[in-house]
Order: structure tokens, then C-alpha cells, then sequence
């Protein structure tokens, strides 16, 4: 199965999110087939906190990737069509 999910970067107390395409069989930080776009929730202007490559997320839905829960959360606050 294939999820669209977070994976974290950043130092302690600083999270970063990378916003992935990985298999669920391997680790949150561990090896993904493509990166999609990022999350930063420190900054608090919505417009450049968050950015996903809309086409690219479109192509991997149609083959069958699903959203995490905070993934699906993060877009749908930020207004991106599911």
C-alpha cells in the first residue's frame, strides 16, 4: 500500500516536514519513492508554510495512494481540493 505521509526533519524543538510518497512497510524517515512537497508549522503565514505539487499529488491518488490523517488534515486546511 501506498501513503501520501509526513516525514519529520528539522532539530529538536524545530519540526520540519517533508510531505512524502513511501510504501507503509518502511520507516517514517526511511526510504520514500518521492517527495512531494514540505510542511513548516513554526512559521505562521499559511501561504509559505505549506506546499505540495498538486499534479504529483494527483498522479499518485490515481494510483492508489491514500492520505495520512494529518496529511489529509493539513490539506484540507489549507484549502487544496482532495
Amino acid at each position: 500500500m501506498i501513503k501520501i505521509r509526513l516525514s519529520r526533519k528539522g532539530s529538536k524543538k524545530r519540526p520540519f516536514y517533508k510531505i512524502i510518497v513511501s510504501d507503509v512497510r518502511f520507516p517514517q524517515n526511511g526510504r520514500f519513492i518521492e517527495k512531494i512537497g514540505y510542511y513548516d508549522p513554526i512559521k505562521k503565514n499559511l501561504k509559505k508554510n505549506f506546499y505540495v505539487s498538486e499534479d504529483r499529488m494527483q498522479f499518485w491518488l490515481t494510483r492508489g495512494a491514500v492520505f495520512s490523517k494529518r496529511v489529509k488534515s493539513i490539506i484540507k486546511k489549507n484549502k487544496l481540493c482532495l
